[in-house]
């Protein structure tokens, strides 16, 4: 029996995949206990009990997984994105519009197995990718788990959804494993990153890991219905009074990463959490504040991606917000 090229490719591409997820599986083997995974080094034994900065385990832990539609047109499409939103976090942002499980830690540990499983139900929902939201800390848990699914048919496009405080080294390690990384590019001032985020080398660590990022997959790419197939869309949330200085990531995205980057420009800043204790965070972003950012982007000849109504127009159930967990994450089932 002759196959087609296309069959040929078609499983050549799943042997790839599954090969990338066995490499990624071998480098993240026994580094929970000795912790080095993200930027925050903390070197300490998960698989005993101890808890690092992210106050996390042996076991992944998650909130919610479903058919989200909130994400970027070639993300959602039609069908909604196979999203999976991981419990907790390696930063602590004062604004974190998902605080209830980044922060506050609500969720459901998870097998490898059961983490697998998702997985594999998504695609049969019908859903465009498999979307791992703030991955950064489960990564050797989540590698294992695509290597499982992957083995078991897993099809679908992988997206790596990251807050970006990321370390270089991890990020190669998912060299042919991830399709689309979807990473915000939260800050440029490592100074504003260490009081709003409590993360003192973001900016180094981040657009180390970005420019990895796009070395791996290089700009988004799309099939014929417009849903991503492979490649790199930069999320920016301008935040108020240039906390973010979004002007300057602009700046290095068109000169160190590409001139035909696809940005997500967010308007959807809003105080929440801890932002009413930081006079300069506890009020929305302004009109004017947004469109300097957008045109900047433009005058660089970034106008590739998307941009958001303005912020006095804008819907807040936009993104990640006013997320439904599992009902068996609660006892209750809210």
């Amino acid at each position: 029996m002759r196959f087609s090229l296309h069959a040929r490719r078609k499983v050549s591409r799943k042997l790839n995949r599954l090969n990338s997820a066995r490499k990624a599986a071998f480098h993240f083997k026994g580094s929970l206990s000795n912790c080095r995974i993200c930027p925050r080094r903390c070197g300490v034994d998960r698989t005993g009990g101890k808890l690092g900065y992210c106050r996390s385990g042996s076991k992944a832990s998650v909130y919610s997984h479903l058919s989200h539609h909130g994400e970027e047109p070639p993300i959602s499409g039609g069908r909604g994105s196979g999203t999976i939103f991981f419990s907790r976090c390696n930063m602590k942002c004062a604004y974190c519009q998902n605080y209830r499980f980044s922060q506050l830690d609500e969720g459901k540990e998870v097998t490898t197995g059961e983490l697998a499983g998702m997985m594999l139900s998504l695609e049969k929902r019908g859903c465009h990718n498999i979307n791992l939201v703030s991955p950064t800390h489960y990564l050797p848990q989540i590698v294992s788990a695509l290597e499982e699914a992957l083995a078991g048919g897993l099809s679908v496009p992988i997206v790596y959804n990251t807050g970006g405080y990321e370390l270089k080294d991890s990020i190669r390690a998912l060299d042919g494993l991830i399709d689309v990384y979807l990473p915000d590019m939260r800050y440029s001032d490592n100074d504003m990153a260490k009081i709003y985020s409590d993360a003192p080398d973001y900016a180094q660590r981040n657009r180390e890991a970005v420019s990895e990022m796009h070395r791996q997959v290089g700009d988004l790419i799309v099939d014929n219905y417009g849903i991503a197939k492979k490649g790199m869309i930069i999320r920016l949330l301008v935040l108020p009074k240039n906390i973010s200085g979004t002007v300057k990531t602009l700046q290095f995205i068109k000169e160190a990463v590409s001139k035909s980057a696809y940005l997500s420009i967010m308007s959807q800043y809003y105080p929440t959490y801890k932002a009413y204790s930081y006079p300069d965070i506890s009020r929305g972003t302004t009109t004017e504040e947004y469109a300097n950012v957008v045109d900047e982007a433009r005058l660089l000849g970034l106008n590739k991606g998307w941009v958001q109504e303005a912020p006095e127009n804008f819907d807040q159930k936009f993104f990640g917000t006013n997320i439904k967990p599992n009902p068996e994450n609660h006892k209750d089932g809210r």
